[in-house]
């Protein structure tokens, strides 16, 4: 698997990641994107913006990159970043297909993106994220799977996947909504010739979403690598907005609470990566300070005692605007 790639990493960082969902595209659920990003998002802008980012991640030890065909112009900027720097080849790519992305570079689109995880789709984007990424692609993810999702009982789908998987492509998927834990759950139990299809899975994880841990450490007992999304909430654990038990413990350790809420998600001892979703290099640079926080029990007690209840989580994450 490419992620062993990782593995012979020693930075303090080599845990963590860099997810391009919030700078690739003009509109995004996260918050606070009015200050971050500012009222120029023309398509040069965010493609300067995401190879900033990009260089200042590589530059601090981070080496595993995530991207999605529904993330705006995601693939193509970090095409063009790798481009530009071919001796960079110590770095792991993952991207995802599932959402077709439609909001046509506006911020006030009725739909931004459009989901189906059938065949047609799948060979469809395949070819689109080839185009872009060829042989640097490492990771295909299914994105967003959910219970219902046809992607799980598609026999023809996994056949397909389980060929990309023999020409070398790693095959993983990602979760989302209240029902986390039996995605992937169901997903371990796909198997074609006896063998398990998936080898990485996606998750949702911070602290007020903490549902799908048991789940991800059994994904993890099997063997797969799990990659940890929305470790900040979609802006609800940065400094403005976070709870006041983050902001008090980040007073304590001196780190911002960005800072600390990643670090409770980098010491669940399954948590093979943990992305950062950072639109800026300042936040960047904060968000990697999680790999040297030291949370003791008793602030571990306090972050454990914010969890809430999933069903009430994710609607809340359903009611954010799009910015």
């Amino acid at each position: 698997m490419p992620f062993a790639r990782l593995a012979t990493a020693t930075t303090p960082t080599c845990h963590l990641g860099l997810g391009l969902a919030a700078v690739a595209r003009p509109g995004y659920i996260n918050l606070g994107r009015d200050e971050d990003l500012g009222e120029n998002r023309s398509v040069d802008s965010l493609r300067t913006r995401t190879h900033e980012l990009l260089d200042a991640a590589y530059a601090q030890g981070v080496r595993y990159f995530d991207v999605a065909r529904s993330y705006g112009r995601s693939e193509e900027f970090l095409a063009d970043w790798l481009t530009a720097r071919p001796d960079i080849d110590d770095i792991v790519i993952g991207s995802k297909w599932g959402y077709t992305y439609t909001a046509g570079w506006t911020t006030d689109a009725e739909q931004h993106e459009v989901k189906d995880h059938s065949l047609r789709t799948y060979d469809r984007q395949r070819a689109e994220t080839a185009e872009l990424l060829g042989d640097r692609l490492d990771l295909y993810q299914i994105h967003s799977v959910t219970p219902d999702s046809p992607a799980l009982s598609d026999k023809e789908l996994h056949a397909r996947l389980a060929q990309a998987a023999a020409e070398g492509l790693t095959v993983g998927f990602s979760t989302s909504g209240p029902a986390q834990a039996d995605t992937v759950r169901a997903a371990l139990a796909v198997t074609v010739d006896g063998e398990p299809l998936f080898r990485t899975v996606q998750s949702t994880y911070n602290v007020l979403e903490t549902s799908a841990g048991p789940a991800l450490a059994e994904a993890h007992e099997a063997g797969l690598t799990v990659i940890v999304k929305e470790g900040m909430a979609n802006g609800r654990l940065a400094a403005g907005q976070a709870p006041d038990a983050v902001r008090a413990i980040a007073e304590e350790t001196g780190l911002g609470a960005d800072a600390v809420a990643l670090a409770l998600v980098l010491r669940q001892p399954w948590a093979g990566v943990v992305l950062s979703g950072a639109a800026t290099v300042g936040q960047l640079a904060s968000n990697l300070h999680a790999a040297v926080v030291d949370l003791d029990e008793d602030q571990l007690s306090r972050l454990t005692a914010l969890a809430e209840e999933p069903h009430a989580y994710w609607e809340r994450r359903g009611q954010l605007p799009w910015h």
